[in-house]
């Protein structure tokens, strides 16, 4: 046993160098990444209230800017096949801004916070994810519903700009209560897709970010927060009721996101290294 255990550790003769080259292009084990992903996790159930607040909050203002990238893409594009595959690069601009300025996103923390509970469970640590999660969610809310207002009142962005976003918003109306749960499932996992996918990425996190969320807006799916920002907009000009946006739109979509975050991406995560941990 000791003889084939030699046999595993044995190297070819290399320099220090061409040795710290082999570790630098090393990928990440799944424990390693699930060990990182975990404890950025548990900071996040540590912070402050009041930080989680004005992060959230934060949050849901950036995250309106990918609904005003795609509609000012679409609208300035010939109506064509291929209009969505550029229209649909404007949807990143919020995640960048959300996601790599380290501002609270709901959909986010659906595995990041997830992994602490999952790891030690406990109504102790299921306590704080609740926390963190309620408070994350309504402060991102407060944020779309404010930019949503400021919009359609005019006070930001031109009656041009607002008109591109209700266009673009309008196509949430078409979905019923149960669609719309399945179109925020895969947008949940995507998401959910980011922060365990960044720590491996090398450098490369800008690209991350851009082409995982590029495919929620090509695949026409819901993601509760900057779906928010439409359906806030959408009751503010009439077009449908707060209420409808609060539980017709918002609600499924939140459903659909966490299935897709936390029953799906987040519960895997963690199987695949339960045993090594």
């Amino acid at each position: 046993m000791s003889d084939e255990r030699e046999d595993r550790e044995q190297d070819i003769d290399m320099s220090d160098q061409e040795r710290d080259a082999v570790t630098d292009r090393l990928a990440a084990s799944a424990r390693v990444i699930h060990e990182v992903v975990r404890r950025r996790g548990d900071e996040e159930l540590e912070r402050p209230t009041g930080s989680l607040i004005w992060s959230g909050l934060a949050g849901g203002v950036a995250i309106s800017t990918s609904v005003l990238g795609q509609a000012l893409l679409e609208s300035r594009l010939p109506q064509a096949t291929w209009s969505p595959l550029v229209a649909s690069i404007g949807y990143t601009v919020g995640f960048v801004i959300v996601i790599l300025g380290n501002l609270q996103l709901f959909t986010e923390s659906t595995l990041s916070a997830v992994l602490p509970v999952a790891t030690h469970p406990s109504f102790g640590n299921l306590g704080r994810l609740l926390r963190l999660w309620s408070l994350v969610f309504i402060a991102n809310m407060v944020g779309t519903f404010f930019i949503a207002g400021l919009n359609n009142y005019g006070v930001i962005g031109s009656p041009e700009q607002r008109d591109a976003m209700l266009a673009l918003s309008r196509k949430l109306l078409e979905h019923p209560w149960f669609d719309m749960v399945k179109v925020a499932i895969p947008a949940g996992f995507l998401i959910a897709a980011v922060p365990w996918v960044l720590p491996s990425s090398r450098g490369q996190q800008f690209l991350v970010v851009i082409f995982l969320t590029y495919f929620i807006a090509l695949g026409d799916f819901a993601h509760v927060v900057a779906g928010s920002g439409e359906a806030w907009l959408l009751a503010f000009a009439g077009e449908t009721t707060f209420a409808h946006s609060a539980f017709g739109i918002i609600l499924p979509a939140l459903l659909g996101n966490v299935i897709g975050g936390t029953g799906l991406f987040a519960l895997l995560a963690h199987a695949q290294v339960q045993q090594e941990l």
